[in-house]
């Protein structure tokens, strides 16, 4: 079996610290975003967008040339956005949801001929995944939601030809996602004509939320964990967030009646 590898959203966080961790593992690794890595890397670097279907077909072809199989594929592209559900664009709506989740799609359904008998998929989730949203992460919370339902219905059709299926749930990892996140919230505090003193409250939370992060390579030893398991489990969880996690606890009428006694 051989130690080829492709991963998707390498241009920076999460996607490149997992590429250059497992290149000096010993792994082959390809990564794959539309945008080169701003700073130096070990990796074979392909260009392509994760929503063009012909952009992944070319690189389809050079990895089934060069490399012939792969032993796993590996998801770290994505996108964050907050925003109102009833505010927000439709086009922006849209692109969330063609990059988080029907682009996990493409890659697995393009690359699936090329993966060896027993390879593996792992799938970036989020711990809001499976959490109740919170007011104006919703969309988020949603496409991150469909992305679980899709790995694992995935993973029991996969097993069937052998292959596995696994998910890493982070938590506020130190990345750039985590910066898009400040300037999300802070676009929308500056533009929402519905919510404007509860989005100013709602900073607060997710200041609080976001407060405790992680470095990616974390993510990046997890990953190389996952890989090296013979067994691997479907969910691994990282740096959840306990105030989330007990809030998830709560019947669904506390939750609504904090939320409305904390932002109103």
């Amino acid at each position: 079996m051989s130690m080829n590898v492709l991963i998707t959203g390498v241009a920076g966080g999460m996607g490149f610290a997992t590429c250059e961790l497992l290149v000096a593992s010993g792994y082959t690794v390809f990564g794959l975003d539309f945008q080169q890595p701003s700073e130096a890397f070990s990796f074979r670097f392909l260009a392509a967008d994760v929503t063009d279907s012909a952009q992944l077909e070319t690189a389809f072809a050079c990895i089934k040339e060069e490399a012939g199989s792969l032993k796993a594929i590996l998801h770290f592209a994505g996108v964050y956005d907050l925003n109102s559900l009833v505010e927000i664009p439709e086009p922006e709506f849209i692109r969330l949801f063609d990059i988080n989740l029907f682009g996990v799609y493409r890659i697995n359904r393009l690359f699936l001929p090329l993966l060896e008998p027993n390879g593996r998929i792992i799938i970036t989730s989020s711990e809001l995944a499976p959490l109740d949203p919170l007011p104006f992460t919703g969309l988020y919370g949603v496409a991150k939601t469909a992305l679980e339902r899709y790995a694992y219905s995935l993973r029991m059709e996969l097993q069937l030809l052998g292959y596995g299926v696994s998910v890493i749930r982070p938590g506020a990892v130190e990345t750039g996602l985590l910066q898009v996140s400040k300037n999300r919230l802070d676009s929308f505090c500056g533009n929402t004509k519905l919510y404007s003193c509860n989005a100013a409250r709602f900073r607060s939370i997710v200041d609080r939320v976001e407060s405790r992060s992680i470095p990616p390579q974390a993510i990046g030893n997890l990953a190389l964990r996952i890989l090296q398991t013979k067994r691997p489990r479907y969910v691994y969880t990282i740096n959840c967030n306990i105030l989330l996690r007990l809030m998830h606890l709560l019947p669904h009428s506390w939750q609504t009646g904090i939320i409305n006694q904390i932002l109103r």
